[in-house]
């Protein structure tokens, strides 16, 4: 089974954290995302020292994923624009839905890296 805190490991954020290093000219193992669950919430790659919205949303209800929630989807995964190049964040909502259909082990060995990867390296798909 795969567990909830490794689900960082499936992200490394490793082209992310080449851009991020050189624009902000540090080391750049200080800006691999290790995951939201094996940070606790703390987005240090970002600068911030205390856990966000989301993470302490799922710590007060409890629940595994955003998508186990009854309010999901809700505010706090609204996608963004600013720093999309730099962060995935805006694949949340995809990849929580997958979670749901999918189931976390089947996702995990199916889905997790490739959504990723097509997110940084993909081309827009509209049709033939």
């Amino acid at each position: 089974m795969v567990s909830v805190k490794r689900i960082g490991a499936f992200f490394p954020a490793k082209g992310a954290a080449t851009k991020a290093s050189t624009k902000l000219a540090s080391a750049e193992e200080a800006k691999i995302c290790q995951g939201c669950r094996n940070e606790a919430g703390v987005i240090a790659v970002i600068g911030r020292n205390k856990p966000c919205y989301v993470h302490k949303c799922i710590q007060e209800k409890r629940i595994s994923f955003c998508c186990d929630c009854a309010d999901f989807p809700c505010d706090y995964l609204h996608p963004y624009a600013d720093q999309a190049a730099l962060r995935p964040h805006n694949t949340k909502v995809f990849n929580l839905c997958l979670i749901k259909r999918m189931g976390l082990e089947n996702w995990a060995k199916e889905k997790a890296g490739n959504v990723k990867e097509t997110y940084y390296n993909g081309k827009l798909k509209l049709g033939d």
